[in-house]
């Protein structure tokens, strides 16, 4: 197989279809952050210190892009098991050196403490598990051919590589994060040729599961059978969330003041940096709130639509290359993002349990944001390495 190195130049290797959306929604970040800080100053400190510590973390992801966006696909295929390893690592002394003021506050033992700031490390193997999860799926189907026993095979695979991941996060108590691998999972395993005779009962039963869990909370003989499976506050934002005007706690409470700002923004906002309903945390989790009460509507809907664009944006380039591992790479990345969107603003109005997962690019806070600019980098990487193969099939490097 011979390469031919594409003679375009930097600036046209550079996926600007990509850039400028995630840059449109950092700039929506620093916004919501500063109008969020000055209704909730005890909690996030000044607006302006608030912002642009932000705004630091943007410039040291950019860094973070750039140099990710170097590796090609050989390069990334090479360092997957290092960076995975040492993702494992981190989620293993996190659980000897978590900040015990954050875990008292939210339950879960999955934050270092260093000095003024706090680190999660489960953010960082997130993309570190989806160059792993890529290079398994593609390393299985360039040595095997598609059959039954060889798609258990490669399923097999995928779960023991994920399993020392769910352990450790379990161990975290942070089923939140826990469910965007098993999404990352989903996404590649749809994409991987894994037959659909099983996949479609594989998807079946994780549906029925979840059906029987939500069944379950409604009752009290129900919840008693989850408490050995589940902590007190996660029920509790379970209960939050099927009657979020209890205000029986202070998940129910922060939940019912998310939606009563959304809804006081009505169709176009109520301007400008204007807000008047206090919500708890909503320079992180509750971020979305800012946008729905200032821009309404019509501006939630806008910042939807630019997630939308972003993911098809990625999903072009993908196709672009030609390439099954980056594919695979592509997939996982499309997948966080879009599970996070996805339950962050669910869980904002009310649609899904609180989790306190992030909005991407958008939400306070260095480790998410590091950890989704690391999957655009990746992304990144596909159009600035994008070679021509001559004799070459589809799916080799």
């Amino acid at each position: 197989m011979v390469k031919v190195e594409n003679k375009t130049s930097i600036f046209d290797r550079i996926a600007w279809n990509i850039i400028i959306p995630v840059a449109l929604l950092a700039i929506i970040g620093l916004y919501s952050i500063y109008v969020a800080a000055t209704n909730d100053t005890n909690s996030m400190g000044s607006p302006v210190r608030a912002t642009v510590m932000q705004l630091v973390w943007y410039l040291i992801s950019i860094g973070i892009v750039i140099f990710v966006m170097q590796f090609d696909a050989d390069q990334l295929f090479r360092i997957a098991p290092y960076v995975y390893g040492l993702g494992i690592f981190l989620l293993i002394a996190v659980l000897f050196l978590y900040d015990r003021n954050t875990a008292a506050s939210t339950g879960a033992k999955s934050w270092f403490k260093l000095g003024p700031l706090t680190f999660q490390p489960s953010e960082i193997m997130k993309p570190a598990f989806i160059l792993m999860l890529a290079r398994v799926v593609h390393d299985h189907n360039q040595k095997y051919d598609h059959t039954i026993r060889n798609d258990w095979l490669l399923l097999g695979k995928i779960i023991a590589w994920l399993a020392p991941i769910a352990i450790l996060l379990k161990l975290q108590n942070d089923f939140g994060t826990m469910l965007v691998f098993f999404a990352i999972v989903g996404g590649v395993v749809l994409v991987s040729g894994i037959s659909w005779k099983i996949i479609i009962p594989m998807f079946a039963i994780v549906a029925i599961l979840g059906t029987v869990v939500i069944l379950l909370v409604t009752t009290s003989e129900g919840r008693q059978l989850l408490s050995h499976f589940f902590k007190a506050y996660q029920f509790d934002r379970i209960n939050s969330w099927l009657y979020p005007s209890s205000g029986t706690s202070d998940s129910a409470y922060q939940l019912w003041q998310s939606m009563q700002a959304i809804g006081s923004g009505q169709i176009f906002g109520n301007g400008f940096g204007k807000i008047s309903v206090y919500v708890p945390v909503r320079g992180s989790d509750m971020v979305y709130s800012v946008i729905g009460e200032t821009f309404g509507f019509v501006g939630s809907v806008a910042v939807i639509l630019i997630y939308l664009y972003l993911i098809i944006q990625m999903v072009k380039i993908t196709f672009d290359t030609g390439n099954a591992f980056y594919s695979y790479i592509s997939t996982g990345v499309i997948m966080m993002i879009l599970f996070h969107v996805f339950e962050n603003i669910g869980m904002s109005i009310d649609l899904l349990p609180l989790t306190g997962i992030p909005l991407p690019f958008i939400s306070q806070g260095g480790s998410a944001l590091i950890g989704n600019m690391i999957g655009i980098g990746m992304i990144l990487s596909m159009k600035f390495h994008n070679k021509d193969y001559m004799f070459s099939t589809a799916g080799d490097f």
